[in-house]
């Protein structure tokens, strides 16, 4: 089966204030009156995951009162994303957001916006160079280290885990797979890890799943890098071969995922999966566009703690807020401040 396109998350928001400080370097957050209205281009980099369709709906909620110009959607293609902010910066933006897929690729763009001064926030990825003002992303290899830590503990140290990984010519996937494979080696040897590329596609993902469980029927544990892609497909194809067992129950297969949309809180309730990384879109969102607003102010940053409960690290190539990312089980899931439990409720 080929995923095209889940389902768009409903979601039910209020207005997110974005005059908040920042800790370290930066004082108070510019507002649309701060920028002088100044235009922001926005674009959005897929809408076949309802995680991204979460944060594109964050978005436009936070964006209330900005100048931003029509919102683009670059559809995981990195000719559609220049494109897209070629149309920016030709149509008056002074500040873009964006979040690349392929890290790489988008060096030219990234150049370009440079060199006309206009100040770019990247979004859950890190490109690999040319200047950024603020990266706005989690610490994805610490997603890689809690998937690998919780599955080890949860398997005794033993087994066979299938990894669902994402592009790894993406800074997440290349983190997320690195942070697993290297805890893996040195504190759970015991464990067979199975690494699946998937290009952050779930049909590839389920095939290459149903051929690995062909050759290893014994298989007792799932990584999944991104839930928005890969929870739907995975739970199908176990359902569809009998292998969908609650947890607690016999036969089980531990599941960790990565977003922590609320199908994947739902599944940890209904015990089909057993944890998942909470990946913020909701905070991804506000401050993508505090930032944005922030550089068109003038305003300036430097490494360390904010007042947000994360930490500013700096890059070869500019800054970097990591923005916390809590593990969610059964102990947690219903805790309100979770994004996933305010969306779609």
């Amino acid at each position: 089966m080929r995923l095209t396109r889940t389902r768009t998350v409903a979601v039910a928001l209020a207005a997110v204030g974005l005059a908040v400080s920042c800790g370290r370097g930066g004082g108070t957050a510019a507002t649309g009156g701060g920028s002088g209205g100044s235009p922001i281009g926005v674009d959005l980099p897929r809408s076949d995951s309802d995680f991204w369709n979460s944060y594109a709906a964050y978005i436009k909620s936070a964006g209330a009162g900005a100048n931003l110009l029509p919102v683009s959607n670059s559809q995981n293609d990195v000719t559609r994303l220049v494109a897209n902010v070629r149309v920016f910066r030709d149509t008056g933006a002074k500040a873009v957001v964006m979040a690349p897929q392929d890290t790489g690729a988008v060096a030219a763009a990234l150049k370009d916006l440079a060199a006309r001064k206009i100040p770019v926030v990247s979004v859950d990825t890190r490109p690999d160079k040319e200047p950024v003002y603020m990266v706005v992303r989690a610490d994805n290899r610490a997603y890689g280290t809690a998937a690998c830590h919780f599955l080890g503990e949860r398997l005794g140290g033993r087994g066979k885990v299938a990894e669902l990984q994402g592009s790894l010519d993406s800074v997440n996937g290349r983190d997320r797979s690195e942070a697993f494979a290297t805890c893996m080696r040195k504190n759970h040897p015991g464990i067979r890890v199975f690494e699946l590329p998937t290009d952050w596609k779930g049909d590839v993902a389920s095939a290459k799943l149903q051929g690995l469980l062909a050759q290893h029927p014994d298989l007792n544990g799932v990584y999944m890098q991104a839930g928005g892609v890969f929870l739907q497909p995975t739970l199908a194809l176990l359902q569809q071969k009998g292998l969908l067992r609650p947890a607690g129950k016999p036969g089980h297969i531990t599941i960790v995922s990565n977003d922590g949309i609320p199908q994947e809180l739902d599944a940890i309730r209904e015990k089909r999966i057993d944890a998942t990384v909470s990946q913020p879109a909701d905070l991804y969102a506000r401050y993508a566009l505090y930032y944005a607003r922030a550089a068109l102010a003038g305003k300036t940053f430097a490494p360390g703690p904010t007042d947000h409960r994360s930490t500013i690290v700096a890059l070869p190539n500019g800054l970097e807020d990591q923005l916390p990312a809590p593990l969610v089980t059964t102990d947690n899931v219903d805790d309100k401040t979770l994004w996933g439990n305010s969306v779609g409720r």
